[in-house]
């Protein structure tokens, strides 16, 4: 997975479809989500008992390091080592949560420039993205993630070899539940859900984290698929 993605809904959606109690103070939509943004996410909690909507800043920062600047390369886990590996196997134990997504991108390079496409649900309904969290900080902890990702199946191997966890809806109570398998935790999603992913090229601007906006998920004029 590569480090953009876009999630546009807004708190009360999220938390009626996630079925769990807002506590953000506000979330504002991005299309193009980047590195340390602060993104929304899904995970259990102890203080109200149940399952919230809180955010959190993306890349995970260990409660050991010096600083939140390492998160900006801790954005994104790996399945094959995430439950073993000391910057994320504790948060794996006890800490992992649901990633909300409309979609991400990835880039696809033909001769010297590159093709970017969306992978999206073609009925629009959210993912939910296998992930972790952690509290960095003792006055004011921070909350931060990552997403996990696995190898690429299916047609979504034409576009890039990684791809996000994607976890359906039966699938939720289990990951969030601190406990668990790891192999049957991170399994790969299924073919249904692989078949439910449209690839859709877009145009060049979500290149650049400065453009955020609906426009990005427009086609381009020319595109070579594949």
């Amino acid at each position: 997975m590569c480090g953009r993605y876009a999630t546009t809904r807004s708190s009360a959606d999220l938390s009626q479809f996630f079925e769990a109690v807002d506590v953000t103070a506000e979330l504002s939509p991005s299309w193009n989500v980047a590195p340390t943004d602060p993104v929304p996410l899904v995970r259990e909690s102890v203080t109200h008992a149940a399952r919230v909507l809180d955010t959190a800043r993306w890349g995970l920062v260990p409660p050991w390091a010096a600083d939140l600047r390492q998160g900006a390369r801790m954005i994104n886990a790996r399945a094959e080592t995430v439950a073993t590996l000391k910057t994320f196997a504790p948060s794996f134990a006890r800490r992992r949560c649901l990633v909300p997504a409309d979609g991400w991108y990835e880039w696809v390079r033909d001769g010297k420039r590159k093709q970017a496409f969306y992978m999206t649900p073609a009925d629009g309904t959210p993912l939910a993205l296998a992930g972790i969290w952690s509290a960095w900080g003792k006055t004011e902890p921070v909350l931060t993630c990552s997403v996990i990702t696995t190898a690429a199946l299916g047609e979504l191997k034409r576009v890039h070899d990684r791809m996000p966890l994607i976890l359906p809806p039966d699938r939720w109570a289990d990951w969030l539940a601190g406990e668990g398998d790891p192999e049957s935790l991170l399994s790969p999603p299924g073919e249904r859900a692989l078949a439910a992913i449209e690839v859709r090229p877009v145009g060049p601007a979500v290149g650049n984290v400065r453009n955020n906006g609906p426009e990005l998920l427009k086609p381009p004029v020319e595109v070579t698929l594949f």
